[in-house]
């Protein structure tokens, strides 16, 4: 007998083919055997005296006919919560459910939410009720709960997908540990960094505006796991001159990056000081190197190499301090010899 969660899983991994007779299957929706599930509640209740649990008859997925109605119903700004409430509890139900929604264009219409919230820049509720924010906070939450297949990826980063995804990160905001929204920014955050990994991808991320507005966020970031996600997300735009132009043309860029070294976390302080690494290296004009000194951070680096924050990090700090000691012999802080 095959199980339904290994049935699932095997579609999942976009398998087209039946694992036993080898004939394509040109539709993942399959009937379900009522009758064997019958039969072995039927057995489950026989054996109960032995610990045996008789578990409940799953609901029955939804299917395309009814999400289309669901989605079409989820326009309208008067039905638009209920709605999204109702595909958030599908999302939560069964993967049967969640593939779906991916079939029938969910994914692009959440997307769709919360781009065009963006762009208005509404947020309080209009005459009838209707929160944009709310709606884009609640798709958010959808989107997590998806755990999307490449194809939903695709299709929720593609066209724009620099500016979609710059959206979501700076949607940050302080949220409750564990919350369904703080873990939806997580994950989309961590697309946005393999994103990033490409090289067109974080300039055309940079000429959406996302360095200064991320530098702003730092301070209020009381979270570590949102900490850490901007300075990773920084660390990739400081490896293109566009991002670390915009760095330094934001006026508390490097004092608000390198307060973060040994106050948050050992990952947080391998990137913030990676991001000094990108700017030493590759930017280091005179009056970048008298900023870094004016703001503590030559001190910070010394600091960095005295405490326990993995050898990787010490080595990065060494060589930004030996790269530019002759700059920085006749300052007040003795840089020792490293």
């Amino acid at each position: 007998m095959i199980v339904k969660a290994s049935r699932n899983g095997y579609f999942s991994e976009k398998n087209s083919e039946c694992p036993v007779t080898k004939q394509v299957i040109s539709d993942s929706d399959l009937t379900p055997n009522i009758t064997l599930r019958r039969l072995i509640q039927s057995w489950c209740a026989l054996n109960a005296s032995y610990g045996i649990e008789r578990f409940p008859t799953p609901k029955p997925p939804i299917n395309k006919a009814q999400m289309a109605k669901l989605l079409r119903d989820a326009k309208s700004p008067q039905l638009q919560m209920k709605c999204l409430e109702k595909l958030k509890s599908l999302a939560s139900e069964s993967e049967a459910n969640k593939r779906c929604m991916e079939a029938t264009g969910a994914v692009e219409f959440l997307a769709s939410i919360i781009n065009n919230t963006n762009e208005s820049s509404v947020s309080e509720e209009s005459e009838d009720g209707f929160d944009p924010k709310k709606a884009s906070d609640e798709a958010l939450i959808i989107l997590y709960y998806f755990e999307l297949s490449d194809a939903g990826l695709k299709a929720l980063s593609g066209q724009n997908a620099e500016e979609f995804e710059t959206r979501i990160i700076c949607s940050i905001s302080p949220s409750p540990e564990g919350s369904d929204l703080s873990q939806s920014h997580q994950k989309y955050t961590e697309t946005t960094d393999q994103r990033l990994s490409m090289g067109r991808n974080r300039v055309k991320t940079v000429q959406a505006g996302t360095v200064p507005e991320l530098i702003d966020l730092l301070p209020e970031a009381h979270e570590k796991r949102d900490c850490e996600m901007i300075l990773v997300v920084l660390d990739h735009l400081c490896q293109c001159a566009e991002g670390r132009a915009e760095l330094l043309n934001h006026g508390a860029g490097l004092a608000i990056v390198s307060k973060k070294i040994l106050w948050v976390s050992k990952m947080a302080t391998e990137r913030a000081v990676r991001i000094l690494v990108f700017v030493s290296k590759f930017s280091a004009t005179p009056s970048v190197l008298q900023e870094m000194l004016t703001l503590g951070v030559v001190a910070k680096l010394c600091l960095v190499l005295q405490v326990d924050c993995g050898s990787k990090t010490q080595e990065k700090a060494r060589e930004i301090l030996k790269l530019h000691a002759n700059a920085w012999k006749n300052s007040a802080c003795r840089i020792l010899k490293y």
